[in-house]
């Protein structure tokens, strides 16, 4: 006979509903091992059933180095913000966070084959999704190096950013930092300066450039001229270092680093959210 003591064991050691627990202790016939089994194969049937979800509420989480020149961090997306407000989800975040810090995958893939508490950290997923019963998954995962770097969560954790400084260290640095980290996620720049935005991307808007002048009425003649002008506007608008500082327009994100220390630069930044 199944006792509600014996359902709130379960529940108590797995976390999931009551009657998830009951059902599965019927099944198993009372057997705990293979009521947790059975738990877990649900949670797969879960994690299949909902893969083609959406995940647009979650967490971002990030780690340091007590040297601050190494950081992570991941995103971890559900597809509700009840669950991800859930202590159970909130813990499972960090401690894949952890275990990124820790081991240092090279890729999300290597990064879900990790342990943690004795089973996969993919395994740790699909077990939280048959509790919540809905779609869990590592949306992003990013690391940093470099002679200063410093991690920014947006405000509700659903965006984060790393950003690295090369040049000079110091408080004052890694304020500069911050403010950079902060601007990273209002702008959303596709690269650090113009020689890191992909030549596909620089062909295909001097091509529109083109064509909307050309469209225009303008000269032939003036097409390649009025192109490289718009060209010139889009680098400004999506590099971080000529984009205007957005706590003083009256200064590129570049002349802002430069007035803390003259040779102060960026040299990589990661925008991470749960959107997925």
């Amino acid at each position: 006979m199944i006792t509600a003591q014996d359902i709130n064991k379960l529940r108590q050691q797995t976390g999931a509903g009551m009657m998830d627990c009951k059902k599965a202790l019927t099944e198993a016939g009372g057997d705990f091992d293979k009521a947790i089994e059975i738990l877990r194969k649900k949670g797969q049937e879960v994690f299949a059933a909902r893969a083609d979800r959406s995940t647009t509420e979650g967490a971002v989480f990030a780690k340091m180095n007590d040297q601050n020149n190494y950081g992570v961090m991941i995103a971890l997306s559900c597809e509700t913000d009840f669950v991800a407000k859930n202590e159970a989800f909130q813990q499972l975040g960090q401690a894949a966070l952890d275990a990124a810090f820790t081991y240092q995958p090279a890729t999300t893939e290597a990064l879900l084959k990790l342990e943690v508490e004795g089973l996969s950290l993919q395994e740790k997923i699909t077990e939280l999704v048959g509790k919540m019963g809905e779609k869990v998954t590592i949306s992003a995962y990013a690391t940093l190096s470099s002679d200063t770097v410093v991690s920014y969560i947006h405000l509700g954790s659903k965006l984060g950013v790393l950003v690295g400084l090369k040049g000079s260290r110091g408080p004052q640095v890694s304020q500069a930092a911050r403010d950079v980290a902060m601007q990273v996620a209002a702008m959303n720049p596709l690269a650090v300066d113009k020689e890191g935005i992909d030549a596909t991307i620089v062909a295909k808007e001097l091509a529109i450039a083109k064509e909307q002048a050309r469209n225009a009425g303008k000269p032939e003649a003036m097409l390649d001229k009025i192109a490289q002008g718009k060209l010139n506007k889009f680098f400004k608008e999506n590099t971080l270092l000529h984009q205007p500082f957005v706590k003083n327009n009256e200064m590129t994100l570049a002349q802002y680093l430069a007035s803390v220390a003259p040779n102060l630069t960026v040299t990589a930044f990661e925008r991470v959210s749960v959107a997925r």
